[in-house]
């Protein structure tokens, strides 16, 4: 229905224009030479101009100056011929104008089309759509951007099947939007290759911060301010059907479980510094043995949801909406979250926000819990 509206509103708009240009010739030809209101119709085909195709601005462009000549030439008795000369000019002069700057708008909107597809096939390159599937594990969620126009910008995730188990991981660049892109895009890509060959969760946050550190120091020497970015690190093992978990917080907020029908925050692992800030410490980072349940729900998100503020100044009070929705499918629960975050907000996030939504698939849950009970 939106898009049969926008159709008939663009077919709508050009019989307007040439309806009011033909009234208005008319209506100037047939009253007091005085009035001249034809001289305000210059609008017609620069409205065209900048909301219409370059045929129909020619079409408005020619009745323009169809109607517009003869009055000119005929209705003003008392013009010298010099003055009809000039007002003639006029009226061509501002129908070519309509026309190259039809084409001008038509040529900047094609380049912005080609640059928009080519910054969205680089943006899905860095984050993988929601949502995601690794393993026995399917996460749902949503990604929204600070700045408009951007389909990613500080925050980075990614849940990945390794041979050291399922190992999921959600990040916030400090900063947000485009210029907190480059960190999060080392820390990502540093991620996702030190988690399929390092054995433990530490040993993937050393890579991370590794990464981190070489993009600072590069950002330094070329002016640009250094970022440090925080990180909350998942691992899952099934050793014998019966799952096994590590979490490991750089930084980072706590995570949400859902068990049984009710929320617990969880802090487990927290403690550790931000990636690119590990070294201040000089202590090094510990994960904390999690035991995970086949029927568990993990909600993970970063602070731009946490502290995204309503009209009255207050923070989004999350674990109270996740009580209201535990039978919410998780599909469900991500898209829910997402429009009562934008309605919280009143549509206007002042930081990048990302959710998501993690369980076992309902085969994999099933086959665990039947492990479980062999045993």
């Amino acid at each position: 229905m939106p898009a049969d509206r926008q159709t008939e509103s663009k077919r709508l708009a050009p019989a307007l224009l040439i309806l009011a240009i033909f009234v208005v010739a008319v209506l100037d030809a047939t009253t007091s030479p005085e009035l001249h209101i034809s001289a305000f119709l210059g609008i017609a085909p620069l409205y065209a101009a900048l909301r219409c195709s370059f045929r129909v601005t020619l079409l408005v462009a020619a009745v323009f100056v169809v109607c517009l000549v003869p009055v000119d030439l005929f209705t003003v008795p008392d013009w010298a011929p010099a003055s009809r000369v000039v007002s003639i000019f006029g009226v061509v002069l501002v129908a070519v104008f309509s026309l190259v700057l039809c084409r001008t708008r038509l040529q900047r909107e094609a380049l912005h089309a080609r640059t928009r597809m080519v910054a969205d096939t680089v943006q899905r390159a860095m984050l993988r759509e929601l949502p995601l599937s690794a393993g026995a594990v399917e996460a749902y969620g949503f990604y929204v951007s600070a700045q408009e126009g951007a389909r990613v910008g500080g925050d980075i995730y990614e849940a990945i099947e390794t041979p050291h188990g399922l190992r999921l991981m959600i990040g916030d660049v400090q900063g947000k939007g485009m210029p907190a892109i480059g960190a999060g895009l080392e820390v990502l890509a540093s991620f996702r290759e030190a988690a399929q060959h390092v054995d433990s969760l530490e040993e993937v946050a050393d890579r991370m911060e590794q990464a981190l550190a070489r993009y600072n120091t590069r950002s330094v020497e070329q002016g640009a301010d250094e970022r440090f970015v925080t990180a909350l690190l998942m691992e899952v093992r099934d050793p014998g059907g019966l799952p096994q978990g590590r979490v490991l917080s750089c930084g980072h907020i706590p995570y949400y479980l859902v068990r049984d029908g009710k929320v617990y925050e969880r802090r487990e692992g927290e403690g550790g510094l931000p990636l690119g800030l590990g070294t201040l410490s000089g202590e090094p980072r510990h994960s904390v043995r999690v035991h995970p349940e086949p029927d568990d729900w993990l909600v993970l998100c970063t602070d731009g949801v946490t502290e995204a503020r309503g009209k009255d100044g207050a923070f989004y009070p999350l674990a109270e909406r996740l009580a209201g929705w535990t039978d919410l499918e998780p599909a469900e629960l991500a898209q829910t979250l997402r429009a009562d975050l934008e309605s919280f907000t009143d549509g206007e996030l002042k930081d990048d926000a990302t959710a998501l939504v993690v369980r076992r698939s309902p085969a994999a849950a099933q086959l665990s819990m039947a492990r479980a009970a062999a045993a």
